[in-house]
């Protein structure tokens, strides 16, 4: 089990708290108070609200006795490269990982070849470091939601042991598929090995789709699939002079003439980033209408985002589209990975973010591009009506959560898989899946057990910092509020 800071006390940990909030938050905290005001609102709420909005702190804790260790010799000899600890070594020390993996952070979304899926989503603190910290930010969160919900220690154990489980199952799978389809190509075979070409998927590792998927994850597609993008436009948009138009109101802002000049400017400099074979009809992306938006959730507080409303893929008012600009930001996990060749891999914020969606995300949103505005990276997307995240507030039969982490496991197996070599980028140059299947086989039953430990240990640190965050903000503390 991680060693816990018993010797700490709430004082000196406050000082910490603020400590690290001032590094994550002070520039944006300064920029718009009142955005913090309602984020710190929605994380006092409950520890796993906290937790959700710390991710600084979860890293900031990580390599100082949390998570895998200190800085570790790096490869090639130099220093602070990777993080070391258990199961991590020059490979699984350095993947693409979601950076902020929740239990909460997965949803339905339409992919690329119009398949409703299930799946990991919201890529803003993806990055490439050890593998174990999705997974264990993962487990922490799989013991705040069971603490929550007064599941014994034991049941919240065997929670996150079905949650290892299968993700070491659907791991070893993808590594041997992987090794399959290399032993074809070295042999110069034309054949498709297991049925999955390059980039492809198999019967045996199938993503969860209508076709695939069962209980309350089936649910949440079915949910999605009832959602259609003319009730979406109908939410955010109204009919003027035979045009379609945004509502005024309702949490939109009316740009000035210069600032609308600059978004258009950015706008066409995102088309360019798009990938050609997602390219639509030139006039898919005549812009009607802009306005801006202010973020203030538990994520966004503080970063000015845009929608934008375009023509779509037709005259036909119904197949208008909205799209979203939004200031992306240094996730996280990035102040703890000090690889030069990692951070040198990107333009910007935006850059990043897009990037590591199309490694992690197979098949991601065609309309996910990156741009340039004021000088700062931005992410730019599809509205979609079809993303629909699950929901755990109804979910408290303990055979149906034990069913739905164990669909999360394999999601983030099949997630970790994606990013390598075949995915289409060069920063991760191997095979993932074979990587992390060859470090768990050595120690499978230490490999579950330590996510268990984590879980219980740093659930239970969570729950105390929320309550000393709660006192800090309540008293007035917490500087620039």
């Amino acid at each position: 089990m991680a060693t816990q800071h018993t010797g700490a006390t709430d004082d000196a940990r406050a000082e910490r708290i603020l400590e690290v909030f001032d590094t994550a938050f002070g520039e944006l905290l300064a920029a718009d108070p009142a955005a913090f005001q309602v984020k710190f609102r929605k994380m006092a709420a409950s520890a796993f609200a906290f937790y959700r909005g710390t991710a600084c702190l979860f890293y900031a804790d990580a390599t100082e006795g949390y998570g895998d260790g200190g800085a570790a010799e790096a490869p090639g000899g130099g220093t602070g490269a990777v993080p070391g600890g258990p199961f991590l070594d020059e490979h699984t020390g350095r993947v693409w990982i979601h950076g902020d993996l929740h239990a909460e952070n997965f949803g339905t979304y339409m992919d690329a070849n119009g398949r409703l899926t299930f799946n990991v989503n919201d890529f803003d603190e993806a990055f490439v470091g050890p593998f174990t910290w999705d997974l264990k930010r993962f487990a922490a969160s799989v013991a705040l939601l069971g603490y929550g919900k007064a599941l014994s220690d034991e049941q919240i154990t065997g929670l996150v042991r079905a949650y290892a489980d299968a993700y070491r199952e659907r791991i070893r799978v993808l590594a041997e598929r992987d090794a399959k389809r290399e032993a074809a190509r070295r042999a110069g075979s034309e054949s498709d090995p297991a049925g999955a070409g390059s980039g492809g998927e198999d019967d045996a590792a199938p993503s969860l789709t209508l076709d695939t998927a069962r209980g309350p994850v089936l649910g949440a597609l079915r949910s999605a699939r009832a959602n259609t993008r003319f009730g979406l436009l109908e939410s955010m948009t109204e009919i003027r002079d035979w045009e379609r138009r945004f509502t005024p109101g309702g949490g939109a802002v009316e740009l000035d003439a210069a600032t609308r000049s600059e978004v258009l400017d950015a706008f066409d400099a995102y088309i360019g980033t798009l990938p050609g074979a997602t390219r639509f009809r030139t006039d898919a992306y005549r812009v009607k209408d802009v306005v801006g938006r202010r973020g203030v959730g538990i994520g966004s507080a503080g970063l000015p985002s845009y929608n934008i409303l375009l023509e779509g893929h037709s005259d036909a008012l119904e197949n208008d589209l909205v799209i979203y600009m939004k200031q992306a930001q240094t996730p996280a996990v990035a102040r703890h990975i000090t690889d030069p060749a990692i951070h040198g891999y990107f333009l910007h914020e935006g850059h990043r973010t897009v990037i590591s969606q199309r490694a992690l995300q197979a098949h991601a949103d065609p309309w996910l591009g990156w741009t340039e505005l004021r000088g700062t990276g931005q992410l730019v997307a599809e509205v979609s009506p079809y993303a629909v995240d699950l929901d755990w507030s109804d979910l408290d039969d303990l055979d149906a959560i034990t069913q739905v982490v164990g669909d999360l496991g394999r999601a983030t197996a099949t997630m970790h898989g994606a990013a390598d070599a075949e995915s289409g980028h060069s920063l991760v140059p191997f095979s993932t899946e074979r990587a992390i299947d060859a470090a768990i086989s050595g120690d499978e039953e230490g490999f579950t057990q330590m996510l268990a430990d984590f879980a219980h240990d740093y659930g239970s640190r969570t729950r105390r910092d929320h309550q000393i965050f709660v006192d800090l903000f309540r008293n007035g503390r917490i500087p620039g509020l």
